[in-house]
């Protein structure tokens, strides 16, 4: 069998799966976010934390809940590494230097789950397993949270409130990510992913010394990892490791796992809406936009040129033979086009075009699917932006689901789409500007641009991917992504709260002739176009200085 042919199997299997897990997961988690039903275990929850889940929330409250939780979230995690060196299960690690807990802490709650570090040479077991696992969830949790809260926004009038955080936060990590979790994780174990809490064990010589490798509760991190849209492995190598990624099979289901939450929740929010047709639309953009980058990332790193790449069957440098060409950039795509970061392969040496590739999926701010939450509710701030500019075409008060979008929505949309480009370009420019920064690139010219507007972009879209070759444990590096990190995460979740409470303030408009119809396919090759052109406006010329000119220069 070919490996194009290999390739295009998969990606069908992939549909195929994410096809069947569609609706029944998509109703669920209607099913969940609109209960007013509390469990046992989650009335435990709130008596410790000493929240009222039956108390509505206007957007200032509920964005309090989520502000604060996080920053809890932030210090408890900083805390648990600088006394890593104190506590029962550190291997012998020492306590984490401040920049790099505070990156790490920064990175683990954003979602983002940047790694400065090696995993399996700085972290023992307790700050794996009870701070970045645990956060795994919680993070993946409240972006889903601030989803469904825009959603209430859309579906509910005259009331301002918008549910509340406790209960989302609770209910969407413990019936929905945590029951899914222990499923994946089994089914990891089957495909050969470890899980104990073993010590360090040395298993041959290597390089004229002893090769060491430590044990770990992997399968339960890594199904969290890729299920939450997280992306932090266990060991330096992610998921190309083979303790965390053993075979083909346990590729295409962490692949699964990354996509199937965002793309369920397409139907949630048709559900919660109360138009099925408008979650379908949502999903067909994000649909059209990663099939498309799928096929462009495959066609490039296929591309041969010369003997040598005749001879591998396509660009296989820093490429498992595992998992070849095509497991390789499926697994790419999915994981910058969602808030991942999660890899199986080594960015930094794809082709020029496939390196920009992945970094145009976070650019376009991961909304085709998107992180879980996030890509939701950033594919629904473009929507309003789309309506919004078809509205100034014909003259017309821009309306999306009943809901006019006046000056105040506008703006609050705008802002949310502004604060990454300018987080990402501005610590660019610095990193570049200043003497210091650049020395941590290994390589020079556009490669070498490419790591450096990689790692930000990666950091201020919450991915946490990288162009491997950046050495980017310093100071700088630690401070100025996690600070891009905490923005990048928590500036956007502010205009996201008031657009949602504004919306959820007004009476719901009557649909006229005139009416856009945001169900039909016509609005979403607006919506993709609108999502293409911004991003194209906004970082073109950063992508002419880094991939770009590489790719043509190639």
């Amino acid at each position: 069998m070919s490996p194009v042919l290999a390739g295009v199997l998969q990606l069908l299997a992939l549909v195929v799966a994410l096809g069947l897990s569609y609706r029944p997961l998509g109703d669920y988690m209607a099913r969940v976010y609109s209960s007013e039903k509390h469990y046992t275990p989650e009335k435990w929850i709130y008596r410790v934390i000493g929240a009222n889940p039956d108390t509505e929330m206007r957007w200032p409250a509920y964005l309090r809940g989520v502000l604060a939780f996080s920053a809890v979230s932030v210090l408890f995690l900083y805390l648990l590494q600088r006394v890593q060196g104190v506590l029962p299960g550190s291997l012998g690690f020492v306590s984490i230097d401040p920049d790099q807990a505070f990156n790490t802490a920064a990175s683990f709650v954003a979602n983002t789950n940047w790694q400065s570090y090696s995993g399996e040479q700085a972290m023992g077991h307790v700050v794996q397993t009870g701070g970045l696992a645990v956060q795994n969830f919680v993070s993946a949790a409240v972006g889903m949270a601030v989803a469904v809260a825009l959603v209430r926004g859309f579906a509910r009038s005259r009331s301002g409130e918008l549910g509340n955080f406790w209960a989302d936060l609770v209910r969407g990590t413990v019936r929905v990510l945590l029951p899914l979790a222990v499923v994946g994780a089994l089914v990891l174990v089957a495909c050969g992913a470890i899980q104990n809490f073993s010590g360090i064990h040395e298993v041959g010589q290597f390089n004229g010394g002893a090769q060491q490798w430590n044990g770990g509760a992997v399968a339960s991190q890594e199904v969290i990892k890729e299920l939450g849209t997280n992306g932090g492995g266990y060991f330096n190598a992610n998921s190309a490791h083979p303790f965390e990624n053993p075979n083909g099979l346990s590729n295409l289901f962490e692949i699964y796992l990354i996509l199937v939450i965002p793309f369920a929740m397409t139907r949630t929010f048709g559900r919660m809406v109360g138009s099925l047709k408008q979650g379908y639309a949502i999903l067909g953009t994000m649909a059209v936009i990663w099939v498309g980058f799928t096929a462009l990332m495959m066609w490039t790193e296929f591309a041969h040129r010369g003997p040598a790449l005749e001879i591998a069957g396509g660009a296989m440098e820093g490429k498992e033979t595992r998992f070849g060409i095509a497991g390789s950039s499926l697994f790419a795509v999915a994981t910058t086009l969602t808030s991942t970061g999660a890899v199986n392969s080594f960015h930094d040496s794809y082709t020029g075009f496939g390196g920009g590739i992945a970094m145009l999926g976070m650019q376009l701010g991961e909304i085709a699917p998107g992180g879980v939450g996030s890509g939701l509710y950033g594919m629904l701030i473009m929507a309003v932006i789309a309506v919004f500019i078809a509205g100034l075409m014909v003259g017309r008060t821009p309306e999306y689901l009943g809901k006019k979008i006046g000056t105040r929505e506008i703006k609050f949309a705008a802002c949310y789409i502004l604060i990454t480009p300018a987080l990402v370009l501005c610590f660019t420019a610095l990193a570049m500007a200043l003497p210091t920064p650049p020395h941590s690139m290994t390589n020079t010219g556009a490669h070498g641009f490419s790591e450096i507007l990689y790692a930000y972009t990666s950091g201020a879209n919450n991915n946490g991917s990288a162009f491997g070759g950046l050495n980017a444990d310093t100071q700088w590096f630690n401070s100025t992504v996690g600070i891009a990190m905490l923005l990048g995460r928590f500036l956007p979740m502010v205009f996201v709260l008031a657009l949602a409470g504004s919306l959820s303030e007004q009476a719901p408009v009557p649909a006229t002739a005139g009416t856009l119809r945001t169900e039909k396919p016509l609005f979403t090759g607006l919506l993709v176009g609108t999502i293409l052109i911004i991003t194209g406006l906004t970082y073109f010329p950063a992508l002419a200085l880094g991939p770009l000119a590489e790719g043509l220069a190639a």
